[in-house]
């Protein structure tokens, strides 16, 4: 969680408006672990902890840095871009590639892919309620996403979530049914996908292009401002998913 702050904290542009809202998820999956809210909490924390080390890793240089994070990287310092799709270029990237290749190998030491799934799902409530919180903050500095949002915006997203996360899903049953050389053939497979899917979020067709551009003039544009207001309240005690259920396991 603490490397998670520093690393929204320290980019110095966009690159940090993810990180800042993986932060509020984290801390929302924290609080439901130490309310039993998931059939196994130690397992669901494991999860968590595989799935955040590859965007860490990624982000620190410990593994190999994925295309589809490059991509999203590349235009961190690209001020015509919405806040909105800076975060969803991090989404796309953590999601689409990340997860998958999270839950195979959280699978393998605990019973298989099917063992995971309830709680796989599970999250997708709590990935609703975290959008809550955000949307509450980030209209503050993306004065049109209120707006957007009681339209049906928050709707669409939810709905959006829920279709990547189910392809996450397939591309994780697909994983664990490979051995180890087309497994690796299908994660750069997977990688370009989602790096082909980057470029299409930062290439809005008309009339959604003009669109962006006016919402655009509605926002924030001082990076390090948007970062700290994604961040949201000060950390409680015990938002690590970790210390939730007395664990000590690292991010990476």
């Amino acid at each position: 969680m603490d490397e998670l702050r520093e690393l929204a904290l320290g980019a110095g542009d966009a690159a940090g408006f993810f990180p800042a809202m993986y932060v509020r998820v984290t801390e929302d999956i924290a609080a439901r672990i130490r309310a039993g809210e998931f059939a196994d909490g130690e397992r669901m924390a494991r999860l968590i902890d595989a799935f955040a080390g590859h965007y860490i890793g990624a982000r620190t240089g410990h593994i190999a840095v994925p295309r589809c994070w490059q991509a999203t990287w590349d235009v961190a310092g690209d001020d015509h871009l919405l806040i909105v799709q800076h975060l969803l270029l991090g989404a796309n990237a953590h999601i689409n590639h990340d997860l998958a290749l999270a839950v195979v190998e959280v699978a393998a030491d605990v019973g298989g892919l099917e063992s995971l799934h309830g709680d796989f799902h599970a999250i997708n409530d709590v990935l609703a309620a975290s959008f809550a919180g955000v949307m509450r903050d980030l209209d503050r500095v993306s004065r049109w996403v209120g707006a957007a949002t009681a339209l049906g915006g928050g709707r669409v997203f939810n709905f959006s979530l829920r279709v990547a996360r189910a392809r996450a899903w397939g591309a994780a049953q697909r994983l664990a049914a490979l051995d180890d050389e087309a497994r690796r053939d299908y994660e750069d497979e997977l990688d370009q996908l989602v790096s082909v899917l980057a470029y299409l979020i930062t290439r809005p067709v008309f009339p959604l292009g003009l669109g962006v551009w006016l919402a655009r003039r509605f926002e924030q544009h001082d990076a390090a401002t948007v970062t700290r207001t994604l961040l949201g309240p000060a950390p409680v005690q015990g938002s690590d998913p970790r210390q939730a259920i007395g664990g000590t396991g690292t991010w990476l």
